[in-house]
């Protein structure tokens, strides 16, 4: 038996557990797939389904590329350069309501960070220990960063007076704040508190403010799919879900063994450093309280039109973000494939 025929009998095989004749299971559809990031940690929700062969099980031939921010990547599904994709909802809402008039505005079809994984993070010796303590300050971020961009809402919420900015690259902005450039940085807490660590800073040394402890309870990334491939193929994306979300479960469960899916991507990263980092994305904006009440994979319509509120407002959005053109459910996976995803 040659290659090609191991790999029929392989999808034959597991077509049913997705739903699939074997004949369909057989018929593979591309999907171009861009993360938010660099292969990392959190890389791994992805990567690990399709390194355990979960995607071509559903008849699907997924390819995943980096990406370098969640604004890069939701353009690049518009421009149909990319089929789907994983990134802020924050971003998208913004791209829909800066470009009210384009034919092809990504939808998000999936929740999987429930909060917002964004905060502000500084060293004790700043005097820095609770929001208000930000007035007059000069803060430091990547103009695109989600933390920055939503700092005007974190702002509201918590009375802080105004701040000084200063941009940089994103391999600046450890750096910057503990050569005390700045006093306090914008960021992914899971990407940048590890990253002050790497640098010598000690965790006990670290302010860490997330946005959905004072008070800001945006969602964070979601999938995010091109409303052509929702039109032409929608049981693609269907299949695709499921897929994901069993790799997902396996991921939250044992994040050690999924992170090997990652070093397969890129031999260079520290294996324990980047399980460190998804476990904390896991328990700060995947498996969070507020992802546990609402369910995995699904939004509350109350708290997402608030979030569209909020967005257009701080952004200065052209138009007003329409939450119902932003998010769909019409694809997601059964309530009962759903439910088993999130650890209790």
């Amino acid at each position: 038996m040659n290659k090609r025929q191991l790999l029929q009998s392989f999808l034959a095989a597991s077509a049913l557990s997705f739903g699939l004749s074997p004949a369909l299971a057989q018929t593979m559809t591309p999907i171009k797939f861009q993360l938010d990031w660099r292969f990392e940690g959190p890389a791994a929700l992805f990567l690990h389904p399709a390194a355990k062969g979960y995607f071509k099980a559903a008849g699907l031939d997924v390819t995943i590329d980096a990406g370098n921010g969640s604004g890069g990547t939701v353009t690049r599904v518009a421009s149909g350069a990319y089929d789907m994709g994983f990134a802020d909802l924050a971003a998208l809402m913004e791209f829909h309501a800066n470009n009210p008039d384009s034919p092809n505005k990504p939808v998000a079809v999936m929740m999987v960070y429930n909060n917002t994984p964004a905060s502000v993070m500084a060293l004790k010796k700043s005097g820095i220990a609770k929001p208000g303590d930000l007035a007059g300050k000069k803060l430091g971020a990547p103009v695109f960063d989600a933390g920055r961009r939503a700092f005007p809402i974190f702002a509201k919420a918590n009375s802080i007076g105004a701040v000084n900015w200063t941009a940089m690259d994103p391999t600046l902005r450890e750096t910057m704040l503990i050569r005390g450039d700045i006093d306090a940085i914008t960021g992914f807490t899971f990407t940048s508190l590890l990253n002050l660590e790497a640098r010598g800073a000690k965790a006990a040394d670290i302010v860490v403010l997330p946005y959905p402890d004072y008070g800001v309870k945006l969602y964070g990334n979601v999938i995010i799919a091109s409303p052509k491939l929702i039109k032409e193929n929608p049981e693609a994306v269907k299949r695709f879900l499921s897929a994901f979300a069993k790799g997902a479960k396996e991921v939250i469960a044992n994040p050690a063994v999924a992170i090997e899916s990652v070093k397969a991507r890129d031999g260079i990263i520290d294996s324990k450093l980047e399980t460190r980092r998804l476990q904390l994305a896991i328990d700060t904006v995947i498996n969070s309280a507020d992802a546990r009440s609402e369910g995995f994979g699904v939004v509350n319509a109350g708290r997402m039109s608030l979030m569209a509120s909020q967005v257009s407002d701080a952004f200065n959005t052209k138009t007003r973000v329409s939450p119902d053109a932003v998010w769909t459910a019409a694809l997601l996976p059964p309530a009962a494939e759903l439910s088993g995803v999130l650890r209790k």
